[in-house]
């Protein structure tokens, strides 16, 4: 017998006949002899639709609030599946974040998980019953509820799945794996049988939509054997999906590319006439971090006569509130000239760990963008990615244009090497 946590999707529960085929999948592994614990998100759209309701009545709704309203989806869908389950004739119980006790800090709609409480629910598997917990919530230590941010129900799965020290974490979505760049832009998009943890890491910060990337933080860090597929395939298919792994497989050649990410919910900044002197990266992104903005790619350019320009990004919803801190605790300490803001840019990200050991990638990317005149406007390596930031219209054509190039249709060629 083994314990897995599974976790499904908005759109895999996004009706009452998609959590029937949920409730008949979860069935199908308790019949043959696993302990479920299952993590749901809210029904497709019920998020938007309730944050919606918030924000017509407060343009600027309180962060507190405004979790209270958007936890109750999950609330919703973990009823309705515990309800399916015991049509089915078994045993079901449904917990909320606060009923589990899954405490977070109290950063409000993108809270971080500290702790978890796993006596109850271990009780219930012992008793034969499958638990039902609700996924992107949890409490602070005030008994607030708090939320994990959009695709937190993957990190509550995974966390779970940590705490519990489960055989398997399996994300169920709507799509059945791990492809090397999303198959709505490039059609020729492959699926994954494996991809590296740092990679799908990687993958998840740069835009992939697969996996939160908190999701993957924590399965590397307690290393949870962590699978995506589909909810979508018949309940008694055999499919495998992607695996995550921890492991390079040390006797294949590595393919050089994994795949290729993108986001297109970016903003660059700039602060042009900037002093050039020790500590006036701090002046201008200390501000920022207070505000709690995170910060991505960032450029500062050669001084010229005794001044730089400085750039970053960040993620577009964060754009207004960034200008907003840089023009009133910034401009005026540091005397910088401007401040201007583009938010129609993307960035796009080549990632795999075989660039560890192969050269001229980055020339390759940069030759085969230049083809087709897309200009690159910011550059970001790591060991295993090279991201580009460019103007959003060309992101689709960017991405398709890199998968030709390094040939992601194909399967890499594998070749057991000689001693």
């Amino acid at each position: 017998m083994s314990l897995i946590v599974q976790k499904y999707g908005g759109t895999s529960m996004g009706s009452p006949e998609r959590i029937r085929e949920v409730a008949k999948r979860v069935a199908r592994f308790h019949g043959e002899g696993h302990q479920l614990v299952v993590v749901v998100s809210a029904m497709s759209g019920e998020t938007n639709r309730l944050l919606g309701l918030a924000k017509a009545l407060n343009a600027e709704p309180d962060p507190r609030e405004l979790d209270v309203i958007a936890s109750t989806g999950e609330q919703v869908s973990i009823g309705l599946l515990a309800i399916a389950l015991q049509s089915l004739g078994l045993k079901a119980k449904s917990y909320t974040g606060a009923q589990v006790r899954i405490l977070t800090d109290d950063a409000y709609s993108k809270a971080r998980i500290l702790a978890i409480d796993d006596a109850n629910i271990r009780k219930d598997l012992a008793e034969g019953c499958i638990v039902v917990v609700a996924g992107f919530q949890g409490v602070d230590e005030q008994g607030n509820i708090t939320t994990l941010g959009r695709g937190g129900s993957d990190t509550t799965g995974v966390a779970l799945a940590a705490a519990l020290k489960a055989d398997e974490c399996q994300i169920y979505t709507d799509v059945d794996g791990v492809y090397t760049t999303d198959p709505r832009v490039e059609p020729d998009a492959r699926r994954l049988k494996t991809v590296t943890f740092e990679e799908m890491l990687e993958m998840a910060s740069l835009g992939s939509k697969v996996l939160q990337i908190r999701s993957v933080e924590f399965a590397g860090k307690y290393k949870v054997k962590l699978r995506v597929l589909s909810s979508f395939t018949p309940v008694d298919s055999t499919d495998e999906g992607t695996l995550i792994t921890f492991e390079e497989d040390e006797n294949m050649e590595q393919a050089i590319i994994s795949g290729i990410a993108f986001n297109r919910d970016e903003a660059k900044i700039t602060i042009t006439g900037v002093p050039d002197k020790p500590g006036i990266a701090f002046s201008i992104l200390g501000p920022v971090a207070d505000a709690n903005i995170d910060v991505d790619v960032i450029i500062q350019n050669a001084s010229v006569e005794g001044l730089t320009d400085f750039s970053f990004t960040v993620h577009r919803n964060e754009f207004k509130r960034t200008m907003e801190v840089l023009e009133t605790k910034v401009k005026p300490v540091i005397g910088a000239k401007a401040i201007v803001g583009d938010d129609k840019i993307a960035k796009v990200s080549l990632v795999g760990i075989g660039m560890r050991t192969h050269a001229g990638i980055a020339s390759k990317m940069f030759g085969a963008l230049a083809q087709e005149r897309i200009n690159i406007q910011m550059i970001s390596t790591s060991e295993i990615k090279t991201s580009v930031v460019i103007d959003e219209k060309y992101m689709e054509l960017a991405v398709r244009v890199l998968h030709r190039a390094f040939e992601l249709d194909k399967e890499p060629v594998q070749e057991t090497l000689k001693p």
